[in-house]
């Protein structure tokens, strides 16, 4: 029963059925709540900026495809080589994000994840003119930003947005992450606070300090996020840290 089990959750059919469904929900969740941005003109201010590096919490993410508003602004995202990845890779896909394989984070298994390439990959879409989207944590550290990010801005030459998206209705796993899995018919709200460029010749203490201003302002984003959909009591631990204004 156990190998019937894993072989059908390996299955590419059952995969894209998963996906397929999936992104079919979360567009009737988009559809279904009552966004509002912060600033009201947020996409008049990054548009200029583009292409640019999208980031968001682990957890947080589900939302963060209906970001790319116009057929124009073309984009990937950055998702795991890990199982779970396959479901998230086919439902990005069906809501229009190219998508890129691998690991952000730079830690012992970076290679092994695929990250080398993922990361070339990435700098090579900024090129191009693709935003490129992905976490900001740390695997199995949930709202503690890695480097990896930072790194990509200083490579790239590109800014990095930190943003939030919440919705009033929502159930949160008890998993590592707390992934959120938003719902249909309730507010929703999009925040973004400022952008963070890493200079080209950053150092490791450059990089350091960037890297948690990048960790508070997301932390700060989400708290408004849920603050503006009428839910302060719902924000994820770990948020309430680090405020950046």
């Amino acid at each position: 029963m156990k190998k019937l089990l894993r072989n059908t959750l390996r299955s590419r059919w059952f995969q894209r059925a998963v996906g397929f469904l999936a992104a079919e929900f979360l567009r009737l969740v988009w559809l279904t709540n009552r966004f509002t941005y912060e600033p009201a003109d947020v996409y008049a201010q990054v548009e200029p900026r583009m292409p640019a590096i999208f980031a968001f919490w682990h957890g947080q993410h589900l939302m963060t495809p209906f970001i790319k508003t116009k057929a124009s602004y073309r984009a990937k995202v950055l998702i795991s080589m890990h199982r779970d990845g396959e479901f998230n890779a086919i439902a990005a896909e069906r809501l229009g994000i190219e998508t890129i394989r691998g690991s952000g984070d730079h830690g012992s298994a970076f290679h092994r994840k695929g990250g080398v390439a993922a990361f070339k990959e990435m700098v090579r879409a900024l090129a191009d003119n693709y935003n490129v989207a992905l976490t900001a944590d740390v695997p199995k550290r949930s709202q503690v930003a890695g480097l990896g990010i930072i790194m990509l801005a200083r490579e790239s030459g590109r800014p990095i947005m930190p943003f939030a998206m919440a919705t009033s209705r929502f159930v949160r796993l008890k998993n590592w992450d707390r992934t959120t899995i938003n719902l249909p018919f309730g507010r929703g709200a999009l925040v973004g606070i400022e952008e963070i460029v890493v200079p080209p010749d950053a150092d490791a203490a450059t990089m350091e300090t960037l890297r948690q201003r990048l960790e508070a302002t997301l932390n700060e984003a989400t708290r408004r996020a849920y603050a503006k959909v009428g839910r302060p009591d719902a924000i994820p631990e770990g948020s309430h840290e680090g405020s950046h204004g």
